[in-house]
């Protein structure tokens, strides 16, 4: 893959693919991080003398044409606020405006296509519109590490139309270059700390990495899968049923490789689905009937934490209780302070554990925090990425 600073971008009309998908509220932007995180590469891009046309998206629309809820046109206000001058949005939805828009760009100049997801081929990868979009510039850079795993029109089928002519943005390279640290050369002790809702959405990763870490902390709801696996009272806690046999699987693998598994040994257990409900710690192998697992417990937090000090790479993806309810996010708070304050080379990756180093105020401690979830963890399942395969 080519890197921007092999590439010469003077007077040419660049095609950029960026993350801009940032939650609107009410017409305002919430959280700007996904935008400044493109800053890097716009402003290489500009240096040295291009001409850029944003390529992104916002949200799920039905890609049956315009839909106000979806523009976005306060991405590119934001975007100009942040650079100090002018973001052009296109005047339609990829017709004769658009054309002439881009006709027109000149250096040192920017236009921001619409919701590239206004056109229903865009998500399944349509040739046709990738061909379109690949006609209004002469360079193709993607920096849209969020979408990689997708197969879309813009982010993976454009590449082909210009065989010597695509980069690897900045953002993109340095999540590339993180993970495959990562996955190929971690320092050991190498602990994952895998925590969320679902066994069945970490299978894989679990899977994976179990050649490549010495640790792996297990949290969150996925947790009492594992639990009752084991034989455990579980009580009204989340639990995948029809993935017991494939807990055993995962424990079995582990144990066979050397690999220290933690699981929580008490839990912090509510009678009710709810902040204020009433709560205790209990043993997580005896957690009472009408009762179910919404955190780690302090011993839990201590054991977590210990294995967290001595580790010399730490992957975290995942919350380790229901961190969006005050009383139950002390675990992931705690762990996650300590990941902040270790020595080691640390990742952080997927939304709840990003909202929780938020937080803290740790993100400067946080060796490399990834900016797409799923994209992050289909890299750490062994898959190859369709956006980080066309270039």
């Amino acid at each position: 893959m080519k890197t921007l600073n092999q590439g010469n971008f003077k007077e040419k009309k660049v095609l950029l693919r960026c993350e801009m998908n940032v939650p609107i509220k009410d017409g305002v932007i919430t959280d700007d991080t996904r935008i400044r995180e493109s800053l890097p590469t716009i402003n290489y891009l500009l240096e040295n003398g291009a001409a850029i046309i944003i390529m992104a998206h916002l949200g799920r629309p039905e890609g049956t044409g315009y839909e106000e809820a979806f523009s976005l046109k306060p991405v590119a206000a934001h975007l100009s606020k942040l650079l100090g001058k002018p973001v052009a949005v296109a005047g339609d939805v990829f017709k004769e405006k658009t054309e002439e828009a881009a006709k027109a760009l000149k250096a040192g100049e920017i236009l921001m296509l619409e919701n590239v997801r206004f056109v229903k081929g865009e998500t399944k990868g349509d040739e046709a519109f990738a061909k379109y979009l690949a006609s209004l510039g002469e360079v193709y850079v993607n920096d849209a590490f969020g979408t990689t795993h997708r197969a879309h029109s813009s982010t993976a089928v454009i590449a082909q139309f210009f065989p010597n002519d695509k980069y690897v943005g900045k953002l993109l390279e340095h999540e590339i270059v993180n993970l495959e640290k990562l996955v190929k050369t971690p320092e050991h002790p190498f602990t994952a700390i895998i925590g969320g809702a679902k066994v069945s959405s970490k299978i894989d990763v679990l899977k994976n990495l179990v050649d490549k870490v010495d640790n792996l902390i297990i949290g969150g709801g996925m947790a009492y899968t594992f639990i009752k696996a084991l034989g455990g009272q579980i009580g009204k806690s989340l639990c995948e049923d029809d993935k017991l046999d494939l807990a055993k699987e995962i424990l079995a693998i582990y144990k066979e490789k050397g690999v220290q598994l933690a699981l929580p040994v008490d839990t912090l257990v509510a009678d009710a689905f709810d902040n204020n409900a009433n709560r205790k710690v209990v043993p997580t192998m005896e957690i009472p009937a009408e009762w179910e697992g919404m955190d780690i417990g302090p011993k839990s937090i201590d054991a977590f934490k210990d294995i967290v000090r001595s580790s010399k790479t730490i992957l975290w993806n995942g919350p380790l209780g229901v961190f969006e309810m005050d009383n139950f996010a002390a675990g992931t708070l705690e762990v996650g302070k300590c990941v902040g304050e270790s020595n080691a080379f640390s990742a952080v990756g997927g939304g709840d554990s990003i909202a929780a180093v938020n937080k803290l105020g740790i993100a400067s401690k946080i060796s490399y925090i990834s900016t797409g979830g799923g994209a992050m963890i289909e890299y750490l399942e062994g898959k190859t990425l369709p956006g980080i395969a066309a270039l």
